[in-house]
């Protein structure tokens, strides 16, 4: 497990591009000075220990000095030792719709977008609870198992899309009956499933019974809806361009629209509520005052400990660098000559 103290100090990277574009302007200068001046048989005899691999090299040294000295600003540490603590908190399953309707953009960015900004500041206002993901269109997928670890969670969250599952259409009863096997302890009373969807459903009252099974097992279901009800086209997309929209059979364009009524029932059905999801601070604000009103349930969890910094390895890269550049480069050692390794000898 690592941790990124100071994450401001990578803008130092954006030196990098700077260094290759000043030398790409500087060799095309140079080419073309050197081509009024003289023919390329007399630069070579006027020059003759001249090499562009040499300043390439030295350019790319150059670079990997500035990365390191980015990096060890940004001072990385690493977990050295993994403890077991105890802490309470509420088991929390996000159900996220990746079917082909969560790119209309009737909400921005769009709906999947929307959902996944929705989940990560959620998480990020949670306390001890542990979380797990699912991913669902006509089928639901796991994709994260109950866990403490918030940073994998949003990690596994960013790289979910809409083209993760082959198998499309819209079925939350299936994410539905797929969180009844996340939830392991027998002893937690309190069990959480947040479904983030636009409300359709292709499975028609299948979504209903299998929350109000659910919901015997003990499991709670909030439904955040993402859309608009009046509905919005689903782009088709090539490189970020808009190439068209998506068509049913008879070739009109399909308008797919935030079904509020079918997350309402379904989440009435299991003892929760329903959130629109336009606005992501009254969501965060809400499933919080919910969470806060619940018992906590006390498990043990692993955590990394002793932080440790590893700031001076990357300084030390730097200065391994600096030194090949100054003497090796910048010398021409017997040694280096022999292996003409710049075209020197020839």
């Amino acid at each position: 497990m690592y941790q990124l103290e100071e994450k401001i100090w990578f803008w130092v990277l954006v030196i990098i591009p700077v260094i290759i574009l000043l030398f790409l302007v500087l060799q095309i200068w140079k080419h073309k000075a050197q081509k009024n001046f003289a023919n390329k048989a007399s630069l070579k005899k006027l020059s003759p220990n001249q090499s562009l691999f040499k300043s390439v090299l030295k350019v790319t040294i150059w670079c990997l000095v500035f990365a390191s000295l980015a990096i060890a600003l940004v001072n990385p540490k690493v977990g050295t030792k993994l403890e077991t603590v105890k802490r309470e908190g509420v088991d929390i399953v996000f159900a996220v719709d990746v079917s082909k309707s969560m790119l209309a953009e009737d909400i921005a960015p769009n709906r999947l977008d929307k959902s996944k900004q929705l989940v990560t500041q959620i998480i990020n206002n949670l306390a001890s609870d542990r979380v797990g993901i699912i991913a669902y269109a006509a089928k639901a997928f796991p994709q994260l198992p109950i866990t403490t670890d918030y940073a994998a969670a949003k990690m596994f969250l960013q790289n979910m899309n809409t083209d993760m599952l082959s198998s499309q259409g819209t079925a939350i009863n299936g994410a539905i009956e797929l969180a009844e096997t996340y939830f392991d302890n027998e002893e937690q009373t309190n069990r959480v499933l947040i479904i983030i969807s636009d409300g359709e459903d292709h499975f028609g009252e299948s979504a209903i019974r299998a929350a109000e099974e659910a919901s015997k097992e003990g499991i709670r279901i909030f439904t955040i809806g993402v859309g608009d009800i009046k509905g919005g086209r689903i782009p088709i997309k090539r490189n970020g361009v808009v190439l068209n929209y998506k068509k049913d059979r008879q070739g009109e364009t399909v308008i797919t629209r935030l079904n509020e009524e079918n997350l309402k029932s379904i989440a009435a059905e299991a003892n929760g509520v329903y959130i629109n999801g336009r606005n992501t601070n009254e969501v965060v604000d809400t499933i919080r005052d919910i969470l806060n009103k619940m018992d906590k349930t006390e498990f043990e969890a692993k955590e990394f400990a002793d932080f440790k910094d590893q700031f001076q390895w990357f300084i030390g890269l730097a200065i391994f660098l600096l030194f090949i550049d100054v003497f090796l480069l910048e010398r021409k050692t017997a040694w280096l000559k022999k292996l003409n390794l710049f075209n020197e000898n020839l």
